[in-house]
């Protein structure tokens, strides 16, 4: 018997899959988190655990970029620009939490002044990927009644494109300035970052008269922090360790569809079309 089953009478544990466990339990989660991540030391499984009433979630707000997709839309841009390397380096401070990310972004796009549009498109076409699972836990949650929220510190340019391929109600994003035919450099006010991410999920949660206990929010980076901290379910995806380390849940070894595992569903209810 795999020694992370034996958690005692109060616990229950699902292996839905090779890389992910579903714990659930009416114990203390504190010391039961601790343990699980001393049994599952050095393995490739990611674990959830969180108490046995109230897993299954009715708003989901999700960040875009290495979270939904496997890049950074602005690095990329950037790629187009000439300037990959200088703004990269700017996206993992501020990633890391290491500098103030309304600061970091407009520092960002100013070094993108003068790219033609034509190039926005270009990039979308050849570097914007959905994660692996993207599209089934978007659709999976939306189609048992959940409300799906994109919400990026990155521009309204992807986020409406990788709504609509995910399968996401509404996206939110910054939006980038252009004169017609090139960009400015500028981003609109006000800049969407941590505090507004937070805000979308309260305010939403508020909308829908649920309580944040019913919310779930994933990202990767230190602008999520806050949102991920005050969902119910706040979780981790291959995350920066400022995140890591206080998420409730990782993932690092999982596709997007352990998500769903950790809310109790099934390969039988997942919306694979």
């Amino acid at each position: 018997m795999d020694p992370v089953l034996a958690l005692g009478p109060a616990t229950k544990v699902v292996w839905p899959g090779r890389s992910a466990v579903d714990i659930t339990t009416d114990g203390d989660l504190d010391t039961l988190r601790a343990r699980v991540l001393d049994v599952l030391e050095g393995r490739a499984v990611d674990a959830c655990v969180q108490p046995t009433a109230g897993r299954r979630k009715r708003l989901l707000i999700a960040d875009m970029d290495s979270t939904i997709i496997s890049c950074e839309c602005l690095d990329e841009l950037a790629d187009f620009a000439g300037v990959k390397a200088q703004v990269s380096e700017i996206t993992e401070r501020a990633m890391r939490g290491e500098l103030e990310f309304e600061g970091a972004l407009r520092e960002r796009v100013a070094m993108l002044k003068g790219l033609d549009l034509s190039a926005l498109q270009e990039c979308y076409d050849a570097r914007v990927r959905l994660n692996p699972g993207a599209r089934t836990l978007v659709r999976t949650m939306a189609g048992h009644g959940a409300r799906c929220l994109l919400v990026s510190g990155g521009f309204s340019f992807f986020t409406g494109r990788v709504r609509d391929a995910a399968g996401f109600h509404e996206d939110r994003a910054n939006g980038l300035i252009d004169d017609g035919s090139r960009l400015t450099g500028a981003v609109t006010d006000p800049i969407l970052g941590r505090e507004a991410k937070l805000a979308s999920l309260r305010g939403e949660a508020a909308r829908l008269s649920i309580d944040l206990s019913e919310t779930v929010a994933i990202g990767d980076g230190a602008n999520d922090l806050a949102m991920i901290e005050a969902a119910g379910l706040g979780v981790a995806y291959r995350a920066k360790p400022v995140v890591a380390a206080r998420a409730q849940a990782r993932i690092d070894h999982s596709d997007l569809t352990a998500l769903l595992y950790f809310q109790g569903y099934s390969d039988a209810d997942f919306v694979t079309d």
